[in-house]
């Protein structure tokens, strides 16, 4: 059964006693993600199971929103460097 987008939720928990956080995500990006980063630091990350990691809480971030200027500023620096955005793939995935 295929979720819909507003369905892929994803949830985070963590407490102040411990130094993981719970990553519980129905967003396709996000697992595959999740799953590198798993196999990449298998110390770190945990897979628990097939919607379920456990990260170290520095890992999760609240950032400031982008500003305009800042956002293009950004792109000029990229354009600069040469960096080109990959083209989507065929229907949409």
């Amino acid at each position: 059964m295929k979720l819909s987008l507003y369905e892929q939720e994803t949830i985070i928990l963590y407490n102040q006693a411990e130094a993981t956080a719970e990553v519980y995500s129905h967003d396709p990006r996000l697992l595959e993600k999740l799953r590198r980063l798993a196999e990449k630091y298998p110390d770190q990350i945990v897979k628990k199971d097939r919607q379920t990691f456990v990260v170290p809480k520095r890992c999760v971030s609240v950032r400031e929103p982008y500003s305009a200027e800042r956002r293009k500023a950004a792109s000029e620096r990229a354009k600069a460097a040469g960096y080109r955005p990959p083209i989507p793939k065929a229907g949409g995935k």
